[in-house]
């Protein structure tokens, strides 16, 4: 547990807690919410190559559907088609869980800016890299009104919101044209309408259960998200967007 705890702190917690100490203390008047929108926009482009690689697996997925169904529909044995999914996979250089590997390293920062609030915002001087300064001035009124050290429904509901738009522009399950469709088809409908209608309702109510900020961390990624996914299909003409 204490090795993990270290390496928590080491990887997540304290790289956080500098960089925001950092951006306090530049930003005019120490507004935390300008602070952590510059926080997200880091954490955000850092991610940037592996998110693009995953918006375009999962366009190339939908591309690859068809052929994916041939080698079901099949009569060749189970081995024979999982290795001629994989050799699928790997002529179009796409991954069915580059998506699911972007998500789990998303959770974890969400949940160390969580631990960064939780107490109230505090740059204890043992925390910080001798290079970072302790911000003289801390402002938790965002705008000047938003508190984002306490809950705050407007946030949520902006996050939940955010997250709706996210899911709108993510790239659409290319579904098969039988009438009856098959059982994958009705699963990725379904994944797809539940991302789109019902997450953004879970999302808001996480939001508003955490803090203000982390709700702003939220709304920040998604914003620039679905920025990233408009960028994805005028550069690739991937993603179809109804």
């Amino acid at each position: 547990m204490l090795m993990l705890s270290h390496i928590w702190n080491l990887i997540l917690y304290q790289p956080l807690l500098n960089i925001l100490a950092f951006f306090v203390s530049i930003v005019p008047g120490g507004d935390v919410g300008v602070a952590v929108i510059l926080l997200t926009i880091l954490v955000k482009a850092v991610l940037f190559p592996l998110s693009q690689r995953s918006i375009e697996s999962q366009a190339k997925m939908n591309l690859l559907n068809p052929e994916l169904k041939k080698i079901k529909d099949s009569k060749l044995s189970k081995e024979e088609q999982a290795k001629q999914t994989f050799e699928l996979y790997k002529k179009y250089k796409t991954n069915p869980f580059s998506g699911c590997l972007l998500l789990l390293i998303q959770i974890p920062i969400i949940f160390a800016l969580y631990y960064v609030f939780l107490k109230g915002l505090k740059f204890d001087v043992s925390s910080l890299y001798p290079f970072i300064h302790a911000p003289v001035n801390i402002n938790m009124n965002f705008l000047g009104f938003i508190n984002l050290g306490t809950k705050s429904i407007g946030l949520a509901i902006v996050a939940g919101v955010s997250q709706f738009f996210q899911a709108y522009y993510m790239p659409k399950p290319s579904l098969s044209k039988d009438s009856k469709g098959t059982f994958q088809d009705s699963f990725a409908k379904s994944m797809n309408m539940q991302m789109k209608y019902v997450f953004p309702f879970i999302v808001a109510f996480i939001a508003y259960s955490i803090s203000g900020a982390v709700a702003l961390y939220w709304i920040t990624s998604n914003i620039f998200a679905v920025g990233q996914q408009l960028y994805a299909k005028k550069k690739k003409d991937l993603l179809v967007i109804k």
